[in-house]
């Protein structure tokens, strides 16, 4: 889980974060998603989530990713997503 100040709930931003984690995708041969269920941690920001998930299943599962190394590389480009909505709505 990966809290992100409030800008990061709109879909469009969703959509950026899981397009950006296509480079990730790359290099690990793994899928990601990226999502909300909008709750928020106790400073107010809204809890993330990012996953591991099979695109070619029928019913694919969500899996949890375990990489450290992962979970930083999707936090760095959740952290420059918001930064950059911090520009564009400040």
């Amino acid at each position: 889980i990966i809290s992100i100040g409030p800008q990061i709930t709109t879909f469009t931003t969703l959509a950026a974060a899981t397009e950006a984690v296509k480079e990730l995708t790359c290099a690990t041969k793994k899928n990601y998603i990226v999502y909300t269920d909008n709750t928020k941690d106790n400073k107010g920001n809204i809890r993330v989530f990012a996953s591991i998930y099979d695109p070619n299943a029928d019913n694919s599962e969500l899996l949890p990713i375990k990489s450290e190394k992962e979970w930083k590389i999707i936090e760095t480009i959740l952290e420059s997503i918001q930064e950059e909505n911090n520009k564009d709505n400040g």
